[in-house]
């Protein structure tokens, strides 16, 4: 019997119960489970968040999750549609006559642009208005004050555009420092009108209204550079029209 005995001790102690595993694997899978969900909440959306929640709290309580999409996933949240570029609204600060005005210098700038013309013609937003500036080679012979015939064309568009707003305009003639007198032009300030009136009689011609039209000869006395290159003097030799703030 005491053999028996000592056999059974023996037996008992070396099948020491393993039962206590099972609890720790269940503390442990649920701290994984909690710095998981500290982690996961830091990073998604409110939705996901509640939808790791209801997981997390599934696992405490033994209670089953409806939704098979709940909890954790490896699948990654859809994307949202992008959303459509909507259109910029006119400044509320601007008037009536600068909304009309900034619309009419894209569209002469969109024209110089798509002909090419950027070398022979400017544009820029001045106090006074619109300014548009056309070297006189593009316009005029050496001298003469008679528009070319393949400028029309081009003073047709201008007149298109012009139309679109009510403001005046001004057409201002201005030649170099080099002296000019001839039967027909007795200074530069005849050959500076006599070119401004050409632009402003064919506008006329092409009803353009008479009342918002005006003149003016600034002959060499308003240079763009000093007279001292070819270059200079090509670039002081213009015609500028100006559509006017009316203000």
């Amino acid at each position: 019997m005491k053999k028996r005995r000592d056999r059974f001790e023996e037996d008992h102690e070396e099948h020491i119960s393993e039962s206590w595993l099972i609890p720790y694997a269940d503390i442990l899978t649920l701290l994984l489970a909690l710095f998981i969900v500290l982690f996961a909440s830091s990073n998604l959306d409110k939705e996901k968040y509640h939808s790791i929640m209801e997981a997390f709290k599934s696992e405490l309580t033994g209670t089953n999750i409806d939704s098979k999409e709940a909890g954790l996933t490896i699948t990654p949240p859809a994307k949202e549609p992008a959303k459509q570029t909507q259109v910029q609204e006119p400044d509320p600060g601007l008037s009536k006559e600068e909304i009309e005005l900034n619309n009419l210098m894209e569209q002469l700038n969109k024209y110089i642009v798509d002909n090419h013309l950027e070398t022979v013609i400017s544009l820029q937003d001045t106090k006074r208005g619109v300014e548009i500036s056309l070297k006189d080679v593009i316009l005029f012979d050496t001298g003469k004050a008679s528009l070319k015939e393949n400028s029309l064309k081009m003073l047709d568009a201008f007149v298109g555009l012009i139309n679109t707003v009510s403001n005046p305009v001004s057409i201002e003639g201005h030649t170099d420092s080099v002296p000019i007198k001839t039967a027909e032009f007795a200074s530069n300030w005849e050959l500076s009108s006599a070119r401004a009136v050409s632009v402003l009689h064919y506008f006329e011609s092409k009803n353009i209204a008479k009342n918002r039209l005006q003149f003016v000869g600034y002959g060499e006395y308003q240079p763009l550079f000093p007279n001292d290159t070819v270059e200079h003097k090509q670039e002081n030799r213009r015609v500028n029209i100006i559509i006017l703030r009316k203000n």
